[in-house]
């Protein structure tokens, strides 16, 4: 047991009708949720200095990964981002208003939209990727090495039995 108790400890305390042997997965369940949130907030806080969103950010990086040209379709964005058309639509638009994005027509077939990062975009992309980087290794950098690599396998065969090998459980 931890010489000191953190927020989840003190909910766990008040909590009644739970078998024992569920108070673990519970108390880990608490404890994922609260990290990710304040992870997401922190990031959140960081994106809004670069006038940003999370969405937004999403997407650039679904382009930066694909590699030069920076170019998917907009069914592989679907793809990417696990979204409605209408979603990525959404977010392609408000990318292509701030010039970030273009959306061009596929001229091997004309039916697809090809969605390219600008050069705007590929700077902008590079900045909020390097902060991102940055928070993120200062805000896990509390932990060592070996302790990220063994969160990192567990949470690995955690969402492998949920999700299975590709993602889309």
């Amino acid at each position: 047991m931890p010489a000191e108790r953190d927020h989840v400890d003190g909910v766990m305390a008040q909590i009644t009708g739970v078998r024992e042997e569920d108070r673990v997965s519970k108390a880990l369940s608490f404890r994922l949720l609260r990290a990710a949130r304040l992870l997401e907030t922190e990031l959140r806080r960081e994106f809004d200095a670069f006038g940003v969103g999370l969405w937004e950010v999403e997407l650039l990086g679904a382009l930066k990964r694909a590699g030069p040209p920076y170019r998917l379709s907009a069914g592989q964005l679907l793809d990417s981002m696990r979204l409605t058309s209408g979603g990525v639509t959404k977010r392609v638009a408000g990318l292509e208003r701030k010039g970030w994005v273009r959306r061009d027509i596929d001229p091997d077939d004309r039916r697809q939209i090809l969605v390219s990062l600008t050069e705007e975009g590929l700077t902008r992309a590079l900045e909020v990727f390097g902060m991102k980087t940055q928070t993120e290794a200062r805000l896990l950098g509390v932990l060592s090495h070996a302790e990220q690599d063994r969160m990192n396998a567990d949470l690995r065969e955690l969402l492998l039995e949920w999700e299975g090998p590709d993602g889309r459980a």
